[in-house]
């Protein structure tokens, strides 16, 4: 397997892992907040336990006030959970701090998921897999991709257009588990996940509707250039 180029300070990643064998990594909705709770806590220079919080839930970790997390090691610009898979588009902010944040992440998430299903060995498939994005027009590429996973859940064919738009909408609007109510600007405790910088990639934040039709012709696109 060749080696992993080094991460680039001030350069956005596709980072990305699934369940080893495509098993599920997310069984219910306390595994989903574990990890969200792992990208809040594990995204410090300064090592933050878990176990030590005032609280695991959360919404209640999110709003403690308290909590001293120093600064942060990646730059979180988007992410999607999936059952079996996770994406995450971040950028290095600190030297080595991409490879420090998906140790802590990683190696936590599988920790917490092993002791409470009782089983041992790897969870996820291998070190996690990362994509240098190269250019603007790919990276508000990622970002729809990103958010738009979920709609595979409801209808694997809606690339090709074999689906009511509407009906698209709504499924993503009230999909839990991505950074996609914070990119259109609800606010909720899970805003702080993510920070700012993606935002200045756009004179005005595409819509719903403006973001399912652009993947439409990003995707024709592709298959049109395919061999």
């Amino acid at each position: 397997m060749p080696m992993r180029s080094p991460f680039v300070v001030d350069e956005w990643y596709h980072c990305y892992n699934r369940g080893v064998d495509k098993r599920k990594i997310f069984e219910d909705v306390r595994d989903y907040e574990r990890f969200l709770l792992g990208l809040f806590v594990g995204n410090s220079e300064i090592p933050v336990h878990i176990s030590n919080l005032k609280s695991s839930r959360l919404q209640e970790a999110l709003n403690d006030d308290s909590l001293e997390r120093g600064d942060p090691l990646v730059e979180i610009g988007a992410y999607c959970l999936m059952p079996n898979h996770f994406h995450l588009l971040i950028r290095e902010t600190t030297e080595g701090g991409i490879a420090k944040f998906m140790q802590k992440l990683c190696t936590g998430y599988t920790m917490y998921f092993n002791t409470k299903y009782e089983r041992t060995g790897a969870l996820l498939s291998g070190t996690f897999k990362s994509k240098h994005v190269s250019d603007d027009r790919y990276l508000k590429h990622l970002v729809s991709y990103i958010h738009l996973n979920p709609a595979e859940l409801f209808n694997p064919k809606w690339k090709i257009g074999q689906e009511n738009p509407h009906k698209i909408k709504k499924n993503l609007e009230e999909y839990r588990y991505s950074s996609l109510p914070d990119f259109f600007g609800q606010k909720r405790l899970e805003s702080s996940i993510i920070g700012e910088t993606l935002f200045d990639l756009y004179e005005t934040i595409p819509t719903l509707s403006e973001i399912v039709e652009d993947a439409h012709a990003y995707h024709q696109e592709n298959i049109k250039v395919k061999p």
